[in-house]
């Protein structure tokens, strides 16, 4: 797993081009749908953006605290758990929405519906004892 310094840089470049292009990005992200996230701090308080590939769901954009399969969820995920009014973007529209976590049997249908439209989410659950946590945004035009 890359330290924060190397991911933070990773995720600058992304969202860079998120912005500039928007909501276009090429690399792994090419053709998948991506949003970003941007969350407030659960200790600092400060806001951070963080790239997302996202799956629809009616009106709701359902995202993944996969971390590439590692052993703890994501520092956006805790993030959003302290402060669940986030904004969102994509493409070149932005929103607040408010996150919630989703479980049961209604994380399990979307996380598989999700693992079957991008086969690495499947790999990512297999790499990890841990249930991958599946958030849902409901958005709000701001």
């Amino acid at each position: 797993m890359p330290d924060r310094t190397e991911t933070n840089n990773w995720n600058s470049k992304i969202i860079e081009e998120f912005r500039t292009h928007g909501g276009k990005v090429g690399g792994p992200f090419e053709g998948r749908p991506l949003l970003l996230l941007t969350t407030t701090g659960a200790k600092s308080g400060l806001q951070r953006t963080t790239p997302l590939v996202y799956l629809a769901d009616g009106e709701r954009l359902m995202v993944f605290a996969s971390k590439g399969g590692a052993p703890s969820n994501p520092d956006w995920y805790y993030n959003l758990l302290a402060h669940p009014e986030v904004i969102v973007e994509v493409g070149r529209e932005k929103f607040a929405a408010q996150a919630s976590v989703i479980s049961g049997e209604q994380r399990d249908q979307l996380y598989a519906q999700q693992a079957e439209q991008m086969q690495s989410f499947a790999t990512y659950q297999a790499k990890t004892t841990r249930t991958i946590p599946v958030v849902a945004l409901e958005l709000r035009k701001a």
